[in-house]
């Protein structure tokens, strides 16, 4: 490996103290060790998981991102696979592919996985990628997959697996509470994934209208009718075989389940919030044999499958990013995130 100077260098980086304290700060860049590569970002989105209070600052301070994209600059002793120049996707975590737990696909409880990220994270200038996450999960982007559409494969991941655990069938009615950017993803994919008809749910007019655009069925305005009285009328109350569950909250969870139809399932894809606990009947599921599914974050195999998605066009930045901001502004684009009105996808764009 040639010499660099790349850890003489400042770069920028947006670093989070506190849900209200966002910063943008100087610090070296970082430069590749032997089985290791450097990627100058290119863009990186503003993740809706980053801004639930409770989940993020347990994790500060750090610096934001976890979805971006970028140019290899440097690459470590060893490494044959990429080289510089190359235009990558680099997913945070990286499992070890060889354990109990990666054996049986269940990736995100890996010990590896859990341990492995990029650094120091990926609102950054710069980013040191990992071997394992090198090895096991960076992508290399073909011309025509833009940098911004390349931000979409991680979350784009997380929809894949959740409707994978939901085992969404050809023809089946979904319900998506929730239409904020991961609600349009579950949108976009459950339709190439063969669902008869995507019924979408939320009180925010601007996104029930993008919903509408991107070929939503029907909508349900919540802040005018309950979400229970708007799919029944819908579906002549037949209800849904599937409701992909996105608000944080038991109460939107105990909503899910009594819009589902016997024998159907309710996938919680988000987590709710500490102290929240889910109360109901077990015989309410038992009886209508009801399934719950969870479904946190993703593993290699849906990664690989939402970079397909993107190559075929199912996926775009044109889908769902709203806004765009340089990293001085990255406390705006996380405020614009949490604020979950007039706006999807925030994306932190490098020059």
């Amino acid at each position: 490996m040639a010499s660099s100077c790349y850890n003489y260098m400042l770069m920028k980086v947006a670093r989070l103290y506190s849900y209200h304290d966002i910063r943008v700060e100087e610090m070296p860049a970082p430069e590749a060790g032997p089985g290791e590569a450097l990627v100058r970002t290119k863009a990186c989105g503003i993740c809706s998981g980053d801004v639930m209070p409770w989940y993020i600052e347990r994790k500060a301070p750090l610096v934001l991102g976890h979805e971006p994209a970028g140019e290899v600059v440097q690459v470590g002793k060893g490494v044959t696979s990429f080289q510089k120049g190359d235009r990558v996707f680099m997913h945070h975590h990286a499992p070890c592919r060889i354990c109990r737990f990666c054996l049986r696909g269940d990736y995100v409880q890996c010990s590896t996985w859990k341990s492995s990220l990029i650094f120091p994270g990926g609102v950054s200038e710069y980013i040191r990628v990992p071997e394992v996450n090198l090895q096991n999960d960076t992508l290399r982007l073909e011309a025509a997959i833009s940098f911004e559409d390349a931000t979409l494969i991680e979350p784009a991941a997380c929809v894949v697996k959740g409707l994978s655990r939901a085992g969404l069938r050809g023809g089946d009615t979904v319900l998506i509470m929730g239409l904020g950017v991961m609600g349009m993803l579950n949108l976009l994919i459950s339709r190439a994934y063969g669902a008869g008809r995507i019924i979408c749910a939320d009180r925010v007019r601007f996104r029930l209208d993008w919903a509408g655009k991107l070929g939503a069925d029907e909508l349900i305005d919540v802040s005018t009718e309950t979400l229970y009285d708007g799919l029944s009328r819908i579906t002549q109350g037949d209800m849904a075989e599937l409701v992909i569950v996105g608000p944080n909250s038991a109460v939107a969870m105990l909503q899910g389940i009594q819009c589902v139809r016997p024998g159907g399932t309710v996938l919680l894809f988000t987590p709710a919030q500490p102290g929240e606990n889910l109360l109901l009947d077990p015989n309410y599921l038992y009886f209508r044999d009801i399934n719950l599914v969870t479904s946190y974050s993703c593993g290699p195999g849906d990664t690989a499958e939402a970079f397909g998605l993107v190559k075929k066009g199912i996926v775009r930045a044109e889908h769902v990013v709203t806004h765009r901001f340089p990293i001085e502004q990255t406390a705006e684009a996380f405020r614009l995130t949490a604020a979950a009105g007039d706006s999807l996808k925030s994306l932190i764009v490098f020059e």
